[in-house]
Order: structure tokens, then C-alpha cells, then sequence
């Protein structure tokens, strides 16, 4: 049974009490909130992932609420709890949507050290792999969605999981989170893509989320090996350039892109050796989309690059 195949009611019902289990893949989420737009957005964005019926056991039990007393109607405000507790203050009821996807977030960053985690989107295509750390706006999203419209399988826009014990990546095909411009560039290069509402004036400014697509969701438990690493710099009006990286350096990139390196110690370092060892690496500055989609296309993979499932 999917989100999809529910009916609202039903939907709404799950989410307000017990919560909605869904299967993202790596990660069993418990899902709580009583907020109408949420629970529209919710259905709208896990449309295709499947709902775990029994009650077994969950990774992340999270919920969206609105505060007791004055607050739930002067100045709204929506709280975000895990596991009962409130790790962060409430923010703006309006961004009760976004909330929801930063806990997402912070839940992994937090407690899956079973992973070593990489901020960074990654796609695949034929076995064939691009890991695309990136900070705020470096563009990663943005070309995320763009390779994804382009036929590239989503394994994820915010965290490559890495196993420690192969190097594989770990897919956890959750919304493509688009902010300011982007918004409207994804829109017109791929109309067929469904995008949630807009949510303006948050702190990354206007966000939006893409719904992901179906064919990645059903194959959330493929796992990928890594072929490129290509660090994504966005600058309007710039000529593509896709430059070779050494190892060396982009291992000390790809290490501060990630977030529990340090945490993992000998671990962390093993791992991302290993996946260094498999991969080419490059520097991308892009201004054009269609450039970079069409360059990023032809890319040789090394000859070490396992693309064994």
C-alpha cells in the first residue's frame, strides 16, 4: 500500500493519530501532524512511498504541531518534536511544510552513523553514479532536478549515505528541495515535474519541494556504487568549465562536505578512501543548464568504477 493509493481521510486520520509509517528506504519514519496543509503536502510528496501497516519498529518517529495556549492562534506557530522531545524553538505556522523536511534532515545527520554522510545530491544512471556536494547555494538541487528531468535515477538532494562496508550509496529518494529561482527554472525546463506549493521568507528564502519521481521511490532499497564527484558552483552568466581534481584534494573536500567524518574516526577515513579510490573527481563552475546537462552526459567513467548492482 502507497501514500497515493489512500484516501484522504484515511491519510489525514493516520497522521493526526497514530502517525503514518513510511518506508523512504534506509529509514522506517513515523510521521505525526493534526495541520491540514501539512497533511495535503504530505500525500502530495510521499504520494508513491509505501506505508508500513504493521507496527513494527521506526527510526525516526517525528511530528508537527502546533503549540498549547495563546500561540495556537495569535502569531501561529508550528513545533517540531522527535520522539517527544523539541530539539529546536518553534518556527512560523506557514513554514510548517519546510519544518518538516529540515527535521527530516536533522534526524539523519543526528543519528544514522551507521553511514558515512556526505551533504551532497547524488544520481545514477546505467550504474553509473555523480556525487554532488555542495553548501547553500552552490546550484546542486537545481542540477539535481535538471539530470533527474533528464533521466537520471534520484538516489537523493541532501545526503549521500555511504556504507562503510562495500563504499555502496545508500538511496533515501525523499522532495527535492528548490529555493528562490530555481523554482521557476525547474518549472519551465520540466513542466511534466510536480512541485509542492511555495513557502516564502524562510531563512534559505522561497522553498519549494519537487515531488520525487515514482520510478525512484520503487527502487529506494537499489543501492549505487560511486563513479564521479563533481563539486557544483552556480555563477549566472558563466562559461561551463568541468576541471579535473586530483584524489588527493577531493578527498579533503569530499571530508568537509561531510557530517560525521570526524565522529567516525578511522571508519569515516577508510570509507571515503575507499570511495575516492573508485571515483574521478572535478570541479564544475556552471551558469548554463543545458550546457552542464549535456557535458555531464558524455562523462568517461575511470576504469575502476564498479558498476556491479
Amino acid at each position: 500500500m502507497r501514500v497515493g493509493e489512500l484516501a484522504e481521510r484515511e491519510v489525514a486520520a493516520r497522521l493526526e493519530r497514530p502517525g503514518l509509517d513510511l518506508d523512504t528506504g534506509p529509514f522506517v519514519v513515523r510521521l505525526e501532524t493534526p495541520i491540514e496543509n501539512l497533511v495535503e503536502e504530505v500525500r502530495f510528496l510521499y504520494h508513491d512511498f509505501p506505508v508500513v501497516q504493521d507496527d513494527g519498529f521506526v527510526d525516526f518517529h517525528v511530528s508537527i504541531s502546533q503549540p498549547s495556549g495563546l500561540r495556537r492562534w495569535w502569531r501561529r506557530q508550528a513545533v517540531f518534536r522527535f520522539d517527544g522531545a523539541m530539539p529546536f524553538e518553534p518556527l512560523p505556522f506557514r513554514m510548517a511544510v519546510p519544518m518538516l523536511e529540515w527535521s527530516l534532515n536533522w534526524c539523519a545527520a543526528t543519528e544514522a552513523h551507521q553511514y558515512v554522510m556526505i551533504h551532497s545530491a547524488v544520481v545514477e544512471r546505467n550504474g553509473l553514479t555523480i556525487i554532488l556536494p555542495g553548501v547553500t547555494g552552490s546550484g546542486k538541487s537545481t542540477l539535481c532536478a535538471a539530470l533527474v528531468h533528464r533521466g537520471w535515477r534520484l538516489l537523493s538532494d541532501e545526503f549521500a549515505l555511504i556504507r562503510p562496508r562495500d563504499g555502496r550509496l545508500v538511496p533515501w529518494p525523499r522532495p527535492i528541495s528548490l529555493k528562490g529561482r530555481s523554482i521557476d527554472v525547474i518549472r519551465r525546463l520540466a513542466p511534466e515535474f510536480r512541485v509542492g506549493s511555495s513557502v516564502p521568507n524562510t531563512e534559505k528564502g522561497t522553498v519549494a519541494h519537487l515531488q520525487p519521481p515514482a520510478e525512484s521511490v520503487r527502487r529506494a532499497n537499489d543501492t549505487a556504487a560511486p563513479t564521479w564527484i563533481v563539486f557544483p558552483t552556480y555563477q549566472a552568466d558563466t562559461p561551463t568549465c568541468l576541471s579535473p581534481l586530483p584524489r588527493a584534494r577531493a578527498f579533503f573536500r569530499l571530508a568537509d562536505c561531510s557530517l560525521n567524518y570526524e565522529l567516525l574516526g578511522r571508519r569515516g577515513f577508510e570509507t571515503l578512501l575507499q570511495v575516492m579510490e573508485s571515483c574521478d573527481a572535478y570541479d564544475l563552475t556552471y551558469g548554463r543548464l543545458e550546457e552542464v546537462l549535456g557535458l555531464l552526459d558524455v562523462l568517461e567513467p575511470p576504469k575502476s568504477a564498479a558498476t556491479s548492482a
